[in-house]
């Protein structure tokens, strides 16, 4: 059996003109599935919409579902900003990482369509997208590590529960639009896996966590009899 080599050299970074028409082609691409999801959004018409030649356009994206991905992405950019801009509240790690992700969801909620068309477009990537979905994840797991707070070098047991909270807001978000889950039903799973945030001690300040770790190897101070 021949192996794959699907190694490929960084692309060159984009010229300002070249970021604007990219910008230009997923707002066309977004518009378009605001209006009929998966299966209104078209190559050519994205083309013409965008002003751009058909060909260039598959320079840039080889696939639809390499311009929905995409377009989640920037999608994902835009929410990061906002949520910068106001972050969101809570003691707790748990809930402000699951008051994070429902303000994603809140705001894939009021464009059913587009949600679909991008939800769809994740299924459906293969080896070939995985760029774009890699765009994806980083972007989610930048969000989620921004409302924890504090977590400039996350553990590899953190970053796996980040990453199992990823999988669990993804799948609670096809589950909605598939119509077998309720928003309220979402929510519970949302707050339910991101509890997983405070077993890994992520949230916590430095010193309850060195208090946690004294009392864990018995070397904090002992009360006198």
């Amino acid at each position: 059996m021949t192996e794959v080599d699907d190694s490929r050299s960084p692309a060159p970074p984009l010229t300002e003109r070249q970021r604007a028409r990219r910008r230009r082609i997923l707002h066309v691409t977004a518009r378009l599935a605001c209006r009929g999801g998966f299966e209104a959004v078209q190559m050519r018409e994205v083309a013409e919409s965008s002003q751009v030649a058909l060909g260039t356009l598959y320079r840039y994206f080889p696939s639809k579902v390499h311009l929905l991905v995409a377009t989640m992405q920037d999608q994902l950019e835009q929410l990061h900003g906002t949520l910068r801009r106001s972050p969101p509240t809570g003691e707790r790690a748990a809930d402000r990482v699951a008051r994070t992700l429902m303000r994603a969801f809140e705001a894939l909620q009021r464009e059913p369509r587009l949600a679909e068309a991008m939800a769809r477009a994740l299924t459906f990537a293969d080896r070939s997208v995985s760029a774009e979905v890699d765009q994806v994840s980083r972007r989610t797991t930048a969000i989620i590590l921004d409302a924890v707070g504090g977590l400039e070098n996350p553990t590899p047991g953190q970053l796996s529960a980040v990453r199992v909270i990823e999988h669990t807001w993804h799948s609670t978000l096809i589950a909605w639009l598939s119509g077998r889950a309720s928003i309220a039903q979402v929510g519970v799973d949302i707050e339910t896996v991101c509890r997983l945030i405070e077993v890994t001690g992520a949230g916590e300040s430095d010193a309850a966590g060195a208090g946690k770790r004294e009392r864990a190897h018995g070397s904090g101070p002992v009360a006198s009899g």
